[in-house]
């Protein structure tokens, strides 16, 4: 079994109020399920290095503004920060059988797609490209192995309506009930939806879409150089495409 966890960074602006926002990612981060107490046990250890209580997200590693809320990196330096957020990078890449898939969103142009109508759309669309993906690597993998390894996908929770609309396409997808949409074969139940501060992949996803949107949108590389290894790829170690997606294509 492999478990595919998902989170976005960047925000994503009604139609009507683009403004300057260009991109949004989606992180994804997928885990067998034989290793996933190995990591959890890992991420606590680096908790209680570091003395946070509570969860890690890519926004706490930027500056504390003032009279801001307090948060579970809020007594770490900015030197202390960088330690962390290198050693969770390097703890993602240290497990040779987790791989990476996201997806880079070009917001601008999924407003022009005339099926696009909000943000829900550009979301979807996206979770689409990713899931797609993770079947295709459930195929390859099955086919590796001799034996069918199916997989479960879960997803940080937004919005109580947003997550009802998800969890109902996510079914779509399963079923096939709807024109170009992938065989998921692989795939195991519904969609599981949990609060980020209770998943220990959600917050890897999280640090996932963090590195990549800081790539794509800041032109800052360094995380992702970290993770680049990890990510799904085709057989001459080609990302783009398998584990890195770019919506719209064109």
């Amino acid at each position: 079994m492999q478990l595919f966890f998902i989170d976005e960074s960047g925000t994503i602006p009604p139609r009507d109020k683009i403004g300057n926002v260009n991109h949004f990612t989606l992180g994804g981060i997928v885990i067998p399920e034989d290793l996933w107490h190995e990591i959890d046990k890992a991420l606590a250890f680096l908790k209680n290095n570091f003395q946070i209580n509570g969860e890690i997200k890519w926004r706490y590693f930027s500056p504390q503004k003032p009279r801001s809320q307090p948060n579970s990196l809020s007594h770490l330096n900015a030197v202390k920060k960088e330690e962390l957020r290198s050693a969770i990078y390097k703890l993602i890449v240290k497990f040779k059988s987790v791989r990476l898939i996201c997806a880079v969103v070009d917001i601008q142009k999924g407003y022009k797609l005339r099926y696009v109508h909000c943000e829900n759309d550009l979301y979807w669309y996206a979770y689409k490209q990713m899931t797609e993906r993770f079947q295709y690597y459930l195929q390859d993998l099955s086919r590796t192995v001799g034996s069918k390894i199916n997989g479960i996908i879960v997803c940080d929770h937004r919005q109580p309506k947003d997550d009802y609309q998800l969890r109902t396409l996510h079914q779509k997808l399963l079923t096939g009930s709807e024109k170009h949409f992938s065989t998921y074969q692989n795939l195991i139940e519904g969609v599981f939806i949990a609060p980020s501060h209770l998943s220990v992949g959600i917050q890897f996803a999280d640090m996932v879409a963090g590195a990549v949107y800081r790539k794509f949108v800041k032109d800052d590389s360094r995380f992702f150089d970290l993770i680049k290894g990890s990510f799904r790829k085709d057989q001459t170690g080609n990302i783009d495409g398998y584990g890195l997606v770019k919506w719209p294509k064109s």
